[in-house]
């Protein structure tokens, strides 16, 4: 009989659901829905941008939208197809994305008494109000556990677990001492499947608790007390509330309950996988191995490596972590990321766009993508730094803000736009050249999300900035495709090497580099580097007085 696998991925504005034949991969079924809380299902207060919470309610919603969307299209496209033999479900979520719950589990956000305060939601990823107390537990680190700090790339982030629960101590005690505990989305929801939320005993991901916790076995799990204890007494009491395990996601959460079977229309007793983040089963999706990075394209970027655990590994400054099994079991998970990519194309078509380029957004993308393609790079004489939401990788740095240079009376919004793509393409060279400085050789580069499938000139672009060539993922859906792989792998249908090789696969067409481009880039990407240092860095000493001419110089020959 035919075996399905159901993955569920949860985004930053909305979740959708992939129903795949575990034979040969084919998508018989999705779904998607848009969260309807806030603004495109993000809670914001206009005093402070740095704020970004979600409605937990939304993501219960949408778990039932989703799967009976799934299932419908399913019903109709393959004759004979039942929901019966769906034999397990994954779940991926943003991250780190931790709910304040109750002792039975029930995030706070969902009780009445806290239905209005913004603190008792969940902290999305993108909030970055605890970048004080991010750079707080980065330099007590050093000073009492560098060698925990060390595994996190030396600098904690404010979008990161710790840092958000210790914000939470001291913006609002009164919703830190409700809390019992606290649970990343990715947690939660296998959880609520299973019929188990209980925070002492719900299976925990060790993708989430590597990589935002600094979790690890060889220093006992999470930091220790008397490290917690001296960020603030209250963590150091909270470490006995939180988990003692993590398990990679081929492991069985639990089994689908029998409440959640009758909801979403689906087998009681289905296998559930521990859950992870998007990019991590993304990566997966899109046919991680040794040698691979996987580039997902979308609001932000994210990239994942891996490397045998079996094999020294250098601590890696500026990633967000070097995890054991937090993308595939046996391997070192070494992530990295930029913190805006396609929020800063939008902010850019949203706010500073003419209409002449178009009425619509897809027509300004559009308009714009058909204009840059026809200019050589360094033609506008433009740089910029993309740090509009601050530097994820390899600064690490929540409040580096953005730059445009060489901007003139003549500057025309499809220039600005191939400024900023070409932006974001110098800082995955960063990413890429601090990995590679450490060991971890790149061979290949596989491209997943919807930028990497609809912009054919920033992936252009992109291959001739960092001179590998760049592949695109055969699924339009990769984070919700590696779900459903490990949905299936915690159903034991097969290991997660023989899943990859039968449902993921890569398109036909590959950007190579065009080496008359890829000259022109390598001068102004020194020209980058001296703009990131010069603002991202302490240590930067200098004079920045040539960089606008040889901007202008590089444009001349470009006319």
């Amino acid at each position: 009989m035919k075996q399905y696998a159901l993955g569920i991925d949860y985004g930053t504005n909305s979740c959708r659901s992939l129903l795949i034949d575990l034979a040969d991969g084919a998508e018989i079924g999705s779904s998607v829905f848009n969260y309807p809380s806030g603004e495109m299902g993000v809670l914001l207060d206009p005093k402070d941008p740095h704020v970004a919470r979600q409605n937990p309610q939304d993501y219960l919603d949408g778990l039932i939208a989703v799967t009976h969307g799934g299932l419908k299209q399913a019903v109709g496209k393959v004759p004979g197809f039942s929901p019966s033999q769906v034999v397990g479900i994954g779940i991926d979520t943003t991250g780190s994305t931790p709910i304040p719950v109750n002792r039975e589990g029930t995030p706070l956000g969902l009780l009445p008494e806290f239905k209005d305060n913004l603190n008792a939601m969940v902290w999305l990823w993108k909030d970055h109000t605890a970048h004080a107390e991010a750079a707080e537990i980065t330099a007590l680190a050093h000073e009492m556990r560098p060698h925990i700090i060390a595994k996190c790339g030396g600098i904690y982030s404010s979008e990161w677990f710790w840092s958000k629960i210790l914000r939470l101590r001291r913006c609002d005690p009164q919703v830190f001492e409700s809390a019992f505990s606290f649970v990343e989305h990715c947690d939660w929801l296998p959880a609520v499947l299973a019929g188990d939320t209980n925070p002492l005993t719900l299976k925990r991901g060790v993708c989430a608790a590597g990589h935002k916790a600094m979790f690890s076995t060889e220093w006992g799990g999470l930091p220790d007390k008397e490290f917690l204890a001296q960020l603030d007494p209250s963590l150091g009491d909270l470490r006995d509330r939180l988990y003692s395990e993590a398990h990679t996601s081929d492991t069985r959460a639990g089994s689908l309950c029998a409440e959640w079977a009758a909801k979403l229309g689906l087998p009681e007793g289905t296998a559930i996988a521990v859950g992870a983040f998007d990019a991590h089963m993304g990566a997966v999706g899109a046919g991680a191995k040794e040698g691979t990075l996987v580039k997902i394209l979308g609001t932000s970027t994210c990239d994942l490596m891996i490397t045998p655990n079996d094999k020294p590994l250098a601590d890696i400054p500026g990633v967000c972590g070097i995890v054991n099994g937090s993308v595939l079991p046996g391997f070192f998970g070494i992530e990295a990321g930029q913190s805006a990519v396609g929020d800063l194309f939008l902010w850019l078509v949203n706010h500073l766009v003419p209409e002449s380029y178009g009425a619509t957004t897809g027509e300004k993308f559009a308009a714009m993508e058909k204009a840059l393609s026809a200019q050589k790079p360094g033609a506008s004489g433009l740089l910029a730094l993309d740090w509009n939401n601050g530097n994820r990788t390899v600064l690490v740095d929540a409040r580096l803000t953005g730059l445009l240079l060489g901007q003139t009376l003549h500057t025309e919004a499809h220039e600005i736009y191939r400024a900023y793509i070409e932006a974001t393409a110098f800082g995955a060279l960063t990413i890429i050249r601090r990995v590679e400085e450490h060991g971890v050789k790149i061979d290949e580069i596989i491209n997943t999300g919807g930028l990497s499938i609809k912009n054919a000139a920033l992936m252009q672009i992109y291959a001739d900035v960092i001179g590998k060539p760049m592949k695109v993922s055969q699924s339009e859906q990769t984070c919700a495709l590696g779900a459903a792989i490990f949905g299936a792998a915690a159903a034991g249908v097969d290991s997660i090497g023989a899943l990859q090789a039968r449902v993921t696969a890569v398109r036909e067409k590959v950007y190579h580099p065009i080496p008359e481009n890829a000259a022109v880039y390598q001068e102004l990407y020194a020209l980058y580097r001296t703009l990131h240092d010069a603002f991202g860095t302490r240590e930067w000493s200098g004079n920045l007085h040539r960089v606008m001419k040889r901007l202008l110089e590089i444009r001349a020959g470009q006319g």
